[in-house]
């Protein structure tokens, strides 16, 4: 078995090369952020159901277009 140090391995770029987000782009993450945080306490505090609470990010995924909310869980 060979092995190699981490530094002799080429660099792969994982993340492809992206501008950078505009500020528009940026706000709609920090809103979607808001948002998620806002139905999260909602739903600790059993105002609103699991089921309600999915609806709820789905609809916000759609209005808000966060380009990492895939990411999210």
């Amino acid at each position: 078995m060979q092995i190699k140090k981490i530094s002799d391995m080429p660099m792969i770029n994982i993340i492809p090369n992206r501008e950078p987000l505009s500020p528009e782009e940026l706000q709609r993450e920090y809103d979607y952020i808001k948002s998620v945080k806002i139905i999260q306490k909602m739903l600790d505090k059993n105002l609103i159901t699991q089921e309600e609470f999915n609806k709820i990010d789905h609809l916000n995924r759609k209005s808000f277009s966060p380009l990492y909310s895939r990411l999210m869980p």
